[in-house]
């Protein structure tokens, strides 16, 4: 056998051990994988009392609303009396006025 025939067949006994030790070091990774414990997911637990929960909201929040009508018809009537008394005050001076 000469030189270069003994080249080419170290050439195919290396590429055929690099194949070999591509597949031993694939079903390696496999097993390690297949070994690790599979943890399954934690169950979303549904907080309890959730329609307590709106249904608490909707009551608070409507309270809110009702609090924020019964300020703003306060000052509704607070500036109607206002501008009454300045009406009545500015009346009652000009008669002051007419009158001195």
């Amino acid at each position: 056998m000469s030189d270069l025939e003994k080249a080419a067949q170290d050439a195919i006994n290396a590429a055929a051990n690099s194949e070999q030790l591509a597949l031993i070091t694939a079903v390696l990774k496999a097993q390690q994988l297949a070994q690790q414990p599979v943890t399954p997911p934690a169950p979303v637990a549904a907080s309890p009392g959730g329609a307590a929960k709106w249904i608490g909201i909707g009551i608070g929040g409507s309270a809110l609303l009702l609090a924020v009508a019964v300020s703003a018809i306060a000052i509704a009537i607070s500036a109607v009396a206002l501008t009454v008394c300045v009406l009545v005050l500015r009346s009652v001076w000009q008669d002051v006025r007419r009158k001195g």
